[in-house]
């Protein structure tokens, strides 16, 4: 069993944020950066949880020609606000690389919160702009539609359409009023 949980990792990627964003300065250490087995473990459960609050989300997913999955978003903040997760991209159900997101937000802002969030690739083009990329940022490299739920649980039909869904999630369900804009996405080697 692994030193680190994802409710340690979630309060030392919190106190960094808080840390780093006043000015402080705080080297990343070993501890709070998770190894692949517990990345891959985390993105499970997400998914898991992903199909049993958002079950049209899930059947889009098994369309999707690559699932980028981030099981915890860290946002914290004191005045200027920060967040930070890290995630897999999935191909055909398997782990191809890990990536981490990183922004950074200006307004009121106290305390810290955590949110999944999970990218559906749904054409090879986007994908492809996505892996080639050297830091892809949400909104420049790449739009994406997040995803809203209609009548019955159905989709919204216009995020149907769209090269790339965002979802947004916590414990209590999917999220909406959220901006993915400004996101800076990067491939890390683990």
């Amino acid at each position: 069993m692994s030193a680190t949980t994802p409710r340690v990792r979630f309060f030392a990627h919190a106190v960094a944020l808080v840390l780093a964003i006043t000015g402080m300065s705080l080297a990343p250490s070993a501890a709070s950066a998770a190894s692949k087995a517990e990345i891959d473990a985390e993105v499970r459960a997400a998914l898991n949880t992903f199909k049993t609050q958002v079950p049209a989300g899930h059947e889009l997913a098994q369309k999707a020609v690559g699932v980028l999955v981030f099981p915890s978003i860290v946002k914290a903040g004191i005045g200027i606000g920060g967040e930070f997760g890290e995630g897999a991209l999935r191909i055909g159900g398997k782990t191809v690389a890990y990536y981490n997101l990183a922004s950074v937000s200006v307004g009121f802002q106290l305390g810290a919160q955590s949110r999944s969030q999970i990218l559906l690739f749904m054409t090879d083009k986007a994908l492809r702009d996505f892996r080639n990329s050297d830091g892809w940022k949400a909104g420049v490299d790449g739009s994406v539609a997040l995803a809203t739920l209609g009548a019955g649980g159905a989709i919204d039909s216009e995020s149907l359409k769209k090269p790339i869904i965002g979802f947004v999630f916590s414990n209590e369900g999917l999220m909406y009023n959220l901006t993915l804009e400004g996101s800076k996405i990067t491939k890390v080697s683990k």
